[in-house]
Protein backbone atom coordinates (compact mmCIF):
# COMPACT_ATOMS: atom_id res chain seq x y z
CA UNK A 1 0.00 0.00 0.00
CA UNK A 2 1.30 3.54 -0.71
CA UNK A 3 2.67 5.97 1.91
CA UNK A 4 -0.15 8.49 2.00
CA UNK A 5 2.41 10.87 0.98
CA UNK A 6 2.68 9.18 -2.13
CA UNK A 7 -0.02 7.99 -4.51
CA UNK A 8 -2.52 5.43 -3.57
CA UNK A 9 -2.76 1.89 -4.74
CA UNK A 10 -5.38 0.69 -7.01
CA UNK A 11 -8.49 -1.15 -5.70
CA UNK A 12 -9.18 -4.36 -6.51
CA UNK A 13 -11.84 -6.14 -3.83
CA UNK A 14 -18.63 -13.19 7.42
CA UNK A 15 -19.89 -17.22 9.05
CA UNK A 16 -16.63 -19.51 7.23
CA UNK A 17 -19.61 -21.48 5.79
CA UNK A 18 -19.68 -19.51 2.55
CA UNK A 19 -16.02 -19.82 1.53
CA UNK A 20 -15.32 -20.03 -2.01
CA UNK A 21 -14.30 -23.03 -2.84
CA UNK A 22 -10.16 -23.50 -3.90
CA UNK A 23 -9.74 -26.11 -6.56
CA UNK A 24 -6.32 -25.39 -7.51
CA UNK A 25 -3.69 -22.92 -6.72
CA UNK A 26 -4.55 -20.75 -9.71
CA UNK A 27 -6.04 -17.55 -9.20
CA UNK A 28 -9.14 -16.59 -9.63
CA UNK A 29 -10.87 -13.95 -11.85
CA UNK A 30 -11.90 -10.54 -10.36
CA UNK A 31 -15.08 -10.66 -9.68
CA UNK A 32 -17.48 -7.65 -11.51
CA UNK A 33 -19.05 -4.86 -9.48
CA UNK A 34 -21.50 -6.39 -7.38
CA UNK A 35 -24.69 -7.34 -9.49
CA UNK A 36 -28.35 -7.19 -7.40
CA UNK A 37 -28.20 -10.88 -7.54
CA UNK A 38 -24.59 -10.66 -5.73
CA UNK A 39 -25.15 -8.01 -3.51
CA UNK A 40 -28.49 -9.92 -2.26
CA UNK A 41 -26.50 -13.38 -1.78
CA UNK A 42 -23.18 -11.78 -1.04
CA UNK A 43 -23.20 -8.07 -0.85
CA UNK A 44 -24.76 -5.98 1.49
CA UNK A 45 -28.03 -6.25 1.24
CA UNK A 46 -27.45 -10.44 2.39
CA UNK A 47 -30.07 -11.39 5.32
CA UNK A 48 -26.90 -12.31 7.26
CA UNK A 49 -25.43 -8.68 7.92
CA UNK A 50 -25.51 -7.29 10.72
CA UNK A 51 -27.12 -10.13 12.69
CA UNK A 52 -23.87 -11.07 15.01
CA UNK A 53 -22.39 -8.78 17.57
CA UNK A 54 -18.58 -7.95 16.67
CA UNK A 55 -17.03 -6.83 19.45
CA UNK A 56 -14.99 -9.23 20.71
CA UNK A 57 -14.02 -11.15 17.43
CA UNK A 58 -10.55 -9.95 16.59
CA UNK A 59 -7.59 -12.61 17.78
CA UNK A 60 -5.54 -11.12 19.78
CA UNK A 61 -1.75 -9.51 18.14
CA UNK A 62 0.67 -7.23 18.96
CA UNK A 63 2.31 -6.55 15.60
CA UNK A 64 0.32 -6.87 12.25
CA UNK A 65 2.41 -7.64 9.38
CA UNK A 66 1.51 -6.81 5.39
CA UNK A 67 3.32 -8.33 2.50
CA UNK A 68 2.71 -5.98 -0.38
CA UNK A 69 2.41 -8.70 -3.06
CA UNK A 70 0.31 -8.88 -6.64
CA UNK A 71 -3.25 -8.00 -6.75
CA UNK A 72 -6.90 -9.49 -5.24
CA UNK A 73 -7.44 -10.84 -8.79
CA UNK A 74 -4.33 -12.72 -8.39
CA UNK A 75 -4.07 -14.11 -4.86
CA UNK A 76 -5.69 -17.75 -4.65
CA UNK A 77 -7.84 -18.84 -1.76
CA UNK A 78 -4.28 -19.29 0.51
CA UNK A 79 -2.13 -17.15 -0.75
CA UNK A 80 0.16 -17.64 2.01
CA UNK A 81 0.24 -21.54 1.20
CA UNK A 82 0.79 -21.57 -1.94
CA UNK A 83 3.64 -23.35 -3.92
CA UNK A 84 3.10 -20.82 -6.60
CA UNK A 85 3.66 -17.89 -4.67
CA UNK A 86 7.08 -18.65 -3.38
CA UNK A 87 7.55 -15.19 -0.72
CA UNK A 88 4.17 -15.22 1.14
CA UNK A 89 4.43 -18.69 1.73
CA UNK A 90 8.09 -18.52 3.12
CA UNK A 91 7.70 -15.75 4.26
CA UNK A 92 4.35 -17.30 6.98
CA UNK A 93 6.37 -20.57 7.28
CA UNK A 94 8.97 -18.49 8.43
CA UNK A 95 6.98 -16.75 11.04
CA UNK A 96 5.08 -19.47 12.40
CA UNK A 97 8.37 -21.81 12.94
CA UNK A 98 9.48 -18.46 15.14
CA UNK A 99 6.74 -18.09 16.51
CA UNK A 100 7.77 -19.06 20.15
CA UNK A 101 10.93 -16.91 20.02
CA UNK A 102 9.24 -13.75 18.34
CA UNK A 103 9.26 -10.18 20.61
CA UNK A 104 5.04 -9.56 19.83
CA UNK A 105 2.91 -11.63 18.95
CA UNK A 106 2.61 -10.90 15.18
CA UNK A 107 -0.46 -11.72 12.42
CA UNK A 108 0.81 -11.60 8.90
CA UNK A 109 -1.58 -10.32 5.70
CA UNK A 110 -1.15 -9.50 2.24
CA UNK A 111 -1.62 -6.75 0.39
CA UNK A 112 -1.69 -5.06 -2.70
CA UNK A 113 1.76 -4.73 -4.51
CA UNK A 114 2.60 -3.69 -8.21
CA UNK A 115 6.19 -2.69 -9.70
CA UNK A 116 6.30 0.21 -10.76
CA UNK A 117 4.24 1.84 -8.23
CA UNK A 118 4.91 2.99 -4.64
CA UNK A 119 3.74 -0.53 -2.90
CA UNK A 120 6.07 -2.58 -4.83
CA UNK A 121 6.21 -5.99 -4.88
CA UNK A 122 7.93 -7.35 -1.98
CA UNK A 123 7.58 -4.50 0.14
CA UNK A 124 6.53 -4.74 3.96
CA UNK A 125 4.47 -2.08 5.84
CA UNK A 126 4.80 -3.08 9.87
CA UNK A 127 2.39 -1.80 12.47
CA UNK A 128 2.19 -0.47 15.00
CA UNK A 129 5.98 0.37 14.06
CA UNK A 130 4.57 2.46 10.91
CA UNK A 131 7.98 1.48 9.00
CA UNK A 132 8.37 -0.17 5.65
CA UNK A 133 11.32 -2.22 4.30
CA UNK A 134 11.85 -2.61 0.61
CA UNK A 135 12.21 -5.45 -1.86
CA UNK A 136 12.24 -8.86 0.77
CA UNK A 137 12.72 -11.36 -1.75
CA UNK A 138 12.41 -15.46 -0.58
CA UNK A 139 15.99 -14.91 -0.41
CA UNK A 140 15.74 -12.58 2.76
CA UNK A 141 13.39 -13.90 4.67
CA UNK A 142 15.10 -16.11 7.59
CA UNK A 143 17.74 -13.26 7.95
CA UNK A 144 14.26 -10.87 8.22
CA UNK A 145 12.38 -12.36 10.57
CA UNK A 146 15.70 -13.08 12.79
CA UNK A 147 16.89 -9.74 12.63
CA UNK A 148 13.22 -7.83 12.51
CA UNK A 149 10.75 -9.79 13.98
CA UNK A 150 12.79 -12.02 17.16
CA UNK A 151 15.77 -9.49 17.64
CA UNK A 152 13.46 -6.34 16.86
CA UNK A 153 16.20 -4.53 15.43
CA UNK A 154 16.46 -3.17 11.93
CA UNK A 155 17.43 -5.09 9.16
CA UNK A 156 20.36 -4.23 7.75
CA UNK A 157 20.13 -5.20 4.13
CA UNK A 158 17.22 -2.64 3.67
CA UNK A 159 16.53 0.15 5.42
CA UNK A 160 13.33 0.64 7.23
CA UNK A 161 11.17 4.34 6.02
CA UNK A 162 9.14 5.75 8.49
CA UNK A 163 5.26 5.89 7.36
CA UNK A 164 2.92 9.13 8.32
CA UNK A 165 -0.79 8.85 7.70
CA UNK A 166 -3.68 6.87 8.10
CA UNK A 167 -3.90 3.30 6.62
CA UNK A 168 -7.01 2.10 5.49
CA UNK A 169 -7.01 -1.89 4.65
CA UNK A 170 -10.10 -3.44 3.20
CA UNK A 171 -10.44 -7.41 2.84
CA UNK A 172 -11.40 -7.94 -0.81
CA UNK A 173 -10.04 -11.36 -1.29
CA UNK A 174 -12.49 -12.88 -3.55
CA UNK A 175 -11.02 -16.48 -4.17
CA UNK A 176 -11.51 -17.01 -0.08
CA UNK A 177 -14.54 -15.35 0.37
CA UNK A 178 -17.22 -14.39 -2.16
CA UNK A 179 -18.93 -12.28 0.63
CA UNK A 180 -15.52 -10.39 0.79
CA UNK A 181 -15.49 -10.55 -3.28
CA UNK A 182 -18.42 -8.55 -3.60
CA UNK A 183 -17.86 -6.19 -0.76
CA UNK A 184 -14.11 -5.48 -0.55
CA UNK A 185 -14.17 -3.29 -4.20
CA UNK A 186 -17.41 -1.14 -3.71
CA UNK A 187 -15.78 -0.20 0.01
CA UNK A 188 -12.18 0.76 -1.71
CA UNK A 189 -14.29 2.44 -4.22
CA UNK A 190 -16.27 4.57 -1.95
CA UNK A 191 -13.09 4.89 0.45
CA UNK A 192 -11.26 6.59 -2.59
CA UNK A 193 -13.96 8.90 -3.89
CA UNK A 194 -14.61 10.35 -0.24
CA UNK A 195 -10.80 10.64 0.41
CA UNK A 196 -10.49 12.68 -3.19
CA UNK A 197 -13.48 14.20 -2.62
CA UNK A 198 -12.50 15.68 0.62
CA UNK A 199 -8.73 16.41 -0.10
CA UNK A 200 -7.49 13.83 1.86
CA UNK A 201 -5.16 12.82 -0.32
CA UNK A 202 -1.44 12.40 1.22
CA UNK A 203 -3.23 11.93 4.93
CA UNK A 204 -4.97 8.86 4.38
CA UNK A 205 -4.18 5.65 2.44
CA UNK A 206 -6.48 2.82 1.41
CA UNK A 207 -5.72 -0.79 -0.03
CA UNK A 208 -6.76 -4.30 -0.66
CA UNK A 209 -5.93 -7.10 1.21
CA UNK A 210 -6.25 -10.82 2.20
CA UNK A 211 -8.71 -12.73 4.70
CA UNK A 212 -8.21 -11.12 7.83
CA UNK A 213 -10.62 -13.78 9.35
CA UNK A 214 -14.26 -13.39 9.95
CA UNK A 215 -15.36 -13.64 6.24
CA UNK A 216 -19.23 -13.35 7.69
CA UNK A 217 -17.86 -9.87 9.00
CA UNK A 218 -17.94 -8.62 5.04
CA UNK A 219 -16.78 -5.78 4.54
CA UNK A 220 -13.97 -5.94 6.83
CA UNK A 221 -11.85 -2.95 7.57
CA UNK A 222 -8.76 -2.25 9.60
CA UNK A 223 -7.49 1.32 10.34
CA UNK A 224 -4.22 2.38 11.85
CA UNK A 225 -3.73 5.54 12.66
CA UNK A 226 -0.98 7.82 14.28
CA UNK A 227 -1.15 10.52 17.13
CA UNK A 228 1.34 13.37 17.35
CA UNK A 229 3.91 11.08 19.65
CA UNK A 230 3.95 8.66 16.76
CA UNK A 231 1.78 6.11 18.60
CA UNK A 232 -0.65 4.03 16.69
CA UNK A 233 -3.72 2.20 17.60
CA UNK A 234 -5.19 -0.24 14.98
CA UNK A 235 -9.11 -0.60 15.22
CA UNK A 236 -10.74 -3.70 13.00
CA UNK A 237 -14.53 -2.81 11.76
CA UNK A 238 -17.34 -5.42 10.18
CA UNK A 239 -20.51 -5.61 8.59
CA UNK A 240 -19.16 -1.98 6.95
CA UNK A 241 -21.11 -0.50 4.16
CA UNK A 242 -20.18 1.89 1.23
CA UNK A 243 -22.34 4.62 3.51
CA UNK A 244 -20.34 4.07 6.44
CA UNK A 245 -16.96 5.12 4.69
CA UNK A 246 -17.96 8.60 5.48
CA UNK A 247 -18.95 8.26 9.11
CA UNK A 248 -15.33 6.10 9.54
CA UNK A 249 -13.62 8.89 8.34
CA UNK A 250 -15.26 11.48 9.98
CA UNK A 251 -15.33 10.06 13.50
CA UNK A 252 -12.60 7.61 13.71
CA UNK A 253 -9.96 9.39 11.60
CA UNK A 254 -10.88 12.89 11.86
CA UNK A 255 -12.33 13.48 15.22
CA UNK A 256 -10.18 9.82 16.92
CA UNK A 257 -13.26 8.48 18.00
CA UNK A 258 -14.65 4.88 17.79
CA UNK A 259 -17.73 3.87 16.00
CA UNK A 260 -19.55 1.42 17.93
CA UNK A 261 -21.42 -0.48 16.36
CA UNK A 262 -18.99 -1.52 13.57
CA UNK A 263 -15.83 -2.31 16.17
CA UNK A 264 -14.82 -5.53 15.94
CA UNK A 265 -11.74 -5.26 18.25
CA UNK A 266 -8.44 -3.65 19.16
CA UNK A 267 -4.73 -4.38 18.31
CA UNK A 268 -3.06 -5.06 21.30
CA UNK A 269 -6.56 -6.52 23.14
CA UNK A 270 -7.55 -10.04 23.72
CA UNK A 271 -11.16 -10.68 22.36
CA UNK A 272 -12.57 -10.75 26.29
CA UNK A 273 -10.95 -7.08 26.91
CA UNK A 274 -12.61 -6.17 23.50
CA UNK A 275 -15.85 -7.08 24.77
CA UNK A 276 -15.09 -5.85 28.60
CA UNK A 277 -14.33 -2.79 26.83
CA UNK A 278 -17.39 -1.66 24.76
CA UNK A 279 -19.46 -2.74 27.78
CA UNK A 280 -18.02 0.07 29.78
CA UNK A 281 -18.24 2.21 27.27
CA UNK A 282 -22.16 1.87 26.83
CA UNK A 283 -22.69 1.72 30.59
CA UNK A 284 -20.32 4.31 31.70
CA UNK A 285 -22.20 6.57 28.92
CA UNK A 286 -25.88 5.20 29.50
CA UNK A 287 -26.63 3.99 26.08
CA UNK A 288 -27.72 0.89 24.75
CA UNK A 289 -25.74 -0.62 21.41
CA UNK A 290 -28.46 0.29 19.31
CA UNK A 291 -28.86 3.73 20.74
CA UNK A 292 -25.39 4.37 19.96
CA UNK A 293 -25.70 3.04 16.34
CA UNK A 294 -28.74 5.35 16.13
CA UNK A 295 -26.70 8.29 17.50
CA UNK A 296 -23.40 7.48 15.26
CA UNK A 297 -25.31 7.06 12.34
CA UNK A 298 -26.91 10.70 12.74
CA UNK A 299 -23.96 12.29 13.88
CA UNK A 300 -22.46 13.25 10.88
CA UNK A 301 -23.58 14.02 6.57
CA UNK A 302 -20.24 12.57 5.50
CA UNK A 303 -18.09 15.93 5.56
CA UNK A 304 -14.75 16.30 6.86
CA UNK A 305 -13.81 18.27 10.06
CA UNK A 306 -12.72 21.53 9.73
CA UNK A 307 -9.22 22.55 10.83
CA UNK A 308 -8.90 24.06 14.07
CA UNK A 309 -8.20 27.37 14.31
CA UNK A 310 -4.49 28.77 13.19
CA UNK A 311 -2.00 28.76 15.00
CA UNK A 312 -4.40 26.40 17.52
CA UNK A 313 -3.27 22.81 19.32
CA UNK A 314 -3.62 20.93 15.73
CA UNK A 315 -0.08 20.27 13.74
CA UNK A 316 1.53 18.85 10.79
CA UNK A 317 3.17 15.91 11.48
CA UNK A 318 4.86 15.37 8.58
CA UNK A 319 2.39 14.66 5.76
CA UNK A 320 -0.46 13.42 8.64
CA UNK A 321 -2.11 15.79 10.95
CA UNK A 322 -3.01 15.71 14.46
CA UNK A 323 -5.27 17.27 17.00
CA UNK A 324 -5.79 17.39 20.43
CA UNK A 325 -8.47 16.76 22.09
CA UNK A 326 -10.51 19.61 23.74
CA UNK A 327 -10.68 19.73 27.74
CA UNK A 328 -14.19 20.92 28.19
CA UNK A 329 -16.71 18.54 29.19
CA UNK A 330 -18.85 17.61 26.66
CA UNK A 331 -22.24 18.89 28.33
CA UNK A 332 -20.41 22.24 28.70
CA UNK A 333 -19.39 22.55 24.48
CA UNK A 334 -21.52 24.67 22.27
CA UNK A 335 -22.99 22.27 19.53
CA UNK A 336 -23.78 25.02 17.52
CA UNK A 337 -20.52 25.47 16.20
CA UNK A 338 -17.80 23.61 15.37
CA UNK A 339 -15.93 21.44 17.56
CA UNK A 340 -12.85 22.67 16.90
CA UNK A 341 -13.87 25.98 18.33
CA UNK A 342 -14.03 24.55 21.95
CA UNK A 343 -10.40 23.43 21.69
CA UNK A 344 -8.10 25.72 23.92
CA UNK A 345 -6.18 27.99 21.35
CA UNK A 346 -3.63 30.62 21.76
CA UNK A 347 -5.53 32.22 19.00
CA UNK A 348 -9.11 33.81 19.02
CA UNK A 349 -8.50 33.98 14.96
CA UNK A 350 -10.63 31.34 13.11
CA UNK A 351 -9.44 29.75 9.98
CA UNK A 352 -11.28 32.16 7.10
CA UNK A 353 -10.56 28.82 4.92
CA UNK A 354 -12.23 26.14 6.89
CA UNK A 355 -14.24 24.30 4.97
CA UNK A 356 -11.28 24.30 1.91
CA UNK A 357 -10.64 20.98 0.42
CA UNK A 358 -6.90 19.63 1.15
CA UNK A 359 -7.32 20.13 5.30
CA UNK A 360 -8.96 17.40 7.90
CA UNK A 361 -8.37 17.51 11.71
CA UNK A 362 -7.21 13.95 12.33
CA UNK A 363 -7.15 13.52 16.51
CA UNK A 364 -5.20 11.65 18.54
CA UNK A 365 -6.28 7.84 18.43
CA UNK A 366 -7.25 6.57 21.76
CA UNK A 367 -7.22 3.36 23.17
CA UNK A 368 -10.53 1.98 25.15
CA UNK A 369 -8.42 2.88 28.54
CA UNK A 370 -8.32 6.27 27.27
CA UNK A 371 -11.47 6.95 26.36
CA UNK A 372 -12.75 6.50 30.13
CA UNK A 373 -13.09 10.22 30.91
CA UNK A 374 -12.20 12.40 33.68
CA UNK A 375 -16.25 13.34 34.50
CA UNK A 376 -16.95 9.65 34.12
CA UNK A 377 -14.39 8.64 36.67
CA UNK A 378 -15.95 11.45 38.88
CA UNK A 379 -19.61 9.93 37.62
CA UNK A 380 -18.95 6.96 38.97
CA UNK A 381 -16.78 7.65 42.10
CA UNK A 382 -20.01 9.84 43.13
CA UNK A 383 -22.28 6.48 42.91
CA UNK A 384 -19.83 4.55 44.78
CA UNK A 385 -19.80 6.70 47.57
CA UNK A 386 -23.34 7.24 47.54
CA UNK A 387 -24.08 3.50 48.05
CA UNK A 388 -22.17 3.48 50.24
CA UNK A 389 -23.03 6.21 52.42
CA UNK A 390 -27.08 4.89 52.13
CA UNK A 391 -25.65 1.13 53.25
CA UNK A 392 -23.52 2.76 56.35
CA UNK A 393 -26.13 4.86 57.32
CA UNK A 394 -29.16 1.91 57.41
CA UNK A 395 -26.86 -0.41 59.85
CA UNK A 396 -26.43 2.82 62.18
CA UNK A 397 -30.37 2.65 61.98
CA UNK A 398 -30.82 -0.84 62.62
CA UNK A 399 -28.33 -1.37 65.35
CA UNK A 400 -30.16 2.40 67.20
CA UNK A 401 -33.32 0.01 67.19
Amino acid sequence: MADPSHSSPTAAAAGDSLLAPATSDAPEAALPAAAPDLDAEFGFQRPELGKEKLAGTVGFHQRHVFLCYKSPAEWPSHVEATDSDRLPRILAAAIKARKSNLKKSTKLTICEGEDGTESSLGDVLIFPDMIRYRGLTHFDVDNFVEEVLVKDVEWLPGSPEAIKGSYVFVCAHGSRDKRCGVCGPALITRFKEEIEGQGLDGQVAVSACSHVGGHKYAGNVIIFSSDAKGEVTGHWYGYVAPDDVPVLLHKHIGQGEIVDHLWRGQLGMTEEQQKKALELKHMTNGVTGEESSAKEANGTNGAACNPAPAGGCCQGNGGGFTCCQSDQPEEKQDKSVPAEENHKSSTTETDKESGKKGHMKICQMPNWFETWERKDTYATLAVVTAAATVFVAFRIYKNAN
